[in-house]
């Protein structure tokens, strides 16, 4: 230091480690407990110690030191699907073997030596797709490795499966799956074998190159958002209580997001903090929660949240420091659900309903209303009998407008058909060998929200209505409106669909959102009709039996299930859940009774 002062420029820094790390391992010889020291560095094992021990020694060691880039892509990776291929690939015996040296990799039709992805059915090396750079643009290989599957294809030959050059290592590699059904990373247990047989030891490789899930970690790192954001400006980093964020601690984005627009709400930040947090709930939840049990106690490790987001508790002067790192939380709330215990990346919108659930049991023991009252949405279903002219009304309570997409109502169809149209000649051009255009930007349907409103809230005809009163077979029709409007409005766009094949999809088409959304006109409406009776026919009477929950039903019918067949797969799974009710959906769709009415308890 050149002055005495502390924190300034030539001061004293107080935040400087004022201590080095010395970092020694020993491996403990048992039972006599002998101490061998080991040096990593330069790998010199002791000379006594036999050649196997050393290798296991050189890779504890090596695991333990694991890089923050690597530990972060294990935390960033998902799970990925063994390719169904993979078991019975088909191989040829054509004399290819592929050096070891990887200035040797070559793309076959471009030249290219980076980015270069191995056919593992024929040894073709080909580069990879274009891809998205951090900056926005395109960059990367030609799509080779790619258009060589599909001219085997088109020959009867299916060589999906590829694997990326520089990625292979004892530990595995990125494989893809060029097929139809697959056309993602997959797992291939088989992987040293399909490599030897191109004269690759799997054993002996090091990694060269990125792997997938680190180039997805670049972008989203590096990714330039001037396209959504301030572009140009000089943008002032905000500090303080109400501006902490929330570590990702690996596929944890959905709930981060989640937890940091709840903890912008009133509600919540009275429920968990309180108007003063020094006098306030927060204090009063830890004191009412056992020391042994707080670990255990969801409103505890809500209240843990609200003060590290809210107070200056984890405030420093901005910047990635300014952060917390909720483990306790995520572990609680994940806790016995199938998908949200697992580190995997999972659904905002599920996230939320699933958190909404466990803080309701939460604040019922504890004597408390639910704290996401105020997004409860009240609707009120109408059901016409034609036949008598009589009606039935139905109450239901949910937290969530789930909106299907009628893409049959997109403004700008013909824009959408004539880049199709040109995308298509693009396709065959490059099939054919042709020089690869710039790509444009695709044209996608744009599906206005007053259609999805209409198509959620519009009349639907329901044929094959037994009528109670006239005990005939007619038609009727059903309608909903809104009874209650919530303080905070969730709006769910239902993306996902059943297509004509059974299979689930998801619609790639925009929807903008207005800057104001006019629901006045959906308000339930009562009129002076006669009521149709309580009791039903035999035939459709339920009332003895479990109920299947609406919102399931509703999300069910919205992906293109009917009515009878969300009924169905809420009851067989007691109501557990829209991802439980789905899965049994695509299991039974093909049984007969799959789109019957529910029978009759008993």
């Amino acid at each position: 230091p050149t002055k005495l002062a502390i924190g300034v420029e030539g001061g004293f820094n107080v935040e400087e480690e004022q201590f080095d790390y010395e970092k020694t391992n020993y491996l403990a010889v048992y039972p006599e407990m002998k101490l061998i020291k080991l040096d990593h560095a330069h790998k010199l094992w002791h000379p006594e110690l036999p050649e196997l021990v050393g290798m296991v020694v050189e890779g504890v060691l090596k695991a333990s030191d694991l890089s923050a880039d690597e530990a972060q892509v294990m935390a960033w990776e998902d799970k990925r699907q063994v390719s169904k291929y993979a078991e019975s690939l088909v191989q040829l015996d054509n004399g290819i073997k592929i050096s070891p040296d990887p200035s040797t990799w070559v793309c076959a039709e471009s030249g290219m030596k980076e980015g270069l992805w191995l056919n593992l059915s024929d040894g073709h090396i080909g580069s990879g797709r274009r891809q998205v750079g951090a900056d926005g643009t395109m960059s990367g290989g030609t799509g080779a490795a790619l258009k060589h599957y599909q001219e085997c294809k088109a020959q009867g030959n299916n060589f999906c499966l590829c694997v990326k050059l520089g990625t292979i290592t004892p530990a595995g590699a990125d494989v893809y799956s060029y097929a139809e059904d697959e056309d993602d990373m997959v797992e291939d247990p088989k992987l040293r074998e399909h490599l030897a047989h191109w004269g690759i030891n799997m054993m002996q490789m090091e990694k060269t190159e990125k792997s997938m899930a680190e180039l997805q970690i670049d972008l989203n790192v590096k990714f330039d958002f001037d396209k959504i954001c301030e572009s140009g400006k000089q943008l002032q980093t905000l500090a303080g209580p109400g501006y902490v964020g929330l570590k990702n601690l690996g596929n944890s984005c959905y709930m981060n997001s989640v937890m940091q627009v709840l903890f912008s709400l009133d509600e919540f930040r009275e429920r968990y903090l309180g108007a003063a947090p020094q006098l306030g709930a927060a204090p009063q939840i830890f004191a009412s929660a056992a020391p042994a049990g707080a670990a255990d106690d969801l409103r505890v490790q809500m209240a843990k949240l609200a003060t590290g987001l809210l107070t200056p508790r984890y405030c420093g002067g901005g910047g990635e420091g300014d952060c917390v790192a909720p483990q306790m939380f995520k572990f609680l709330a994940g806790k016995g659900h199938p998908e949200f215990s697992t580190g995997n990346q999972q659904d905002a919108q599920e996230y939320l309903m699933h958190v909404f659930k466990v803080l309701e049991r939460a604040d019922r023991a504890a004597g408390l209303p639910p704290v996401h009252r105020p997004f409860n949405v009240g609707f009120e279903e109408c059901f016409k009998d034609l036949q008598s002219g009589r009606v039935r009304y139905k109450s239901d309570v949910q937290c969530q407008l789930s909106l299907p997409i009628p893409l049959d109502r997109a403004v700008n169809t013909a824009e959408v058909s004539s880049y199709e149209e040109r995308h298509a000649k693009r396709q065959k051009s490059s099939a054919a060998g042709a020089a690869e255009e710039d790509k444009e930007e695709p044209v996608k349907p744009r599906v206005p929200m007053e259609a999805c409103l209409e198509a959620f809230f519009g009349e639907a005809v329901v044929d094959g209505y037994l009528s109670p009163v006239t005990g005939e077979k007619g038609v009727a029709h059903k309608r909903q409106g809104i009874s209650a409007y919530p303080k905070y409005l969730v709006l769910h766009m239902c993306r996902y669909v059943v297509g004509d094949d059974w299979r689930p999809k998801k619609l790639d088409c925009l929807v903008p959102a207005p800057p104001t959304l006019d629901l006045s006109k959906y308000r339930a409406k009562r009129g002076g009709e006669e009521l149709l009776p309580e009791d039903e026919p035999p035939s459709a009477a339920a009332s003895a039996g479990p109920v299947p929950d609406a919102s399931i039903v509703q999300q069910l019918t919205a992906m293109g299930f009917s009515e009878n067949a969300g009924k169905r797969a809420a009851l067989s799974v007691s109501n557990a859940g829209v991802e439980q009710a789905v899965e049994w959906a695509f299991e039974h769709n093909g049984d007969a009774d799959f789109n019957d009415p529910v029978p009759a308890p008993g």
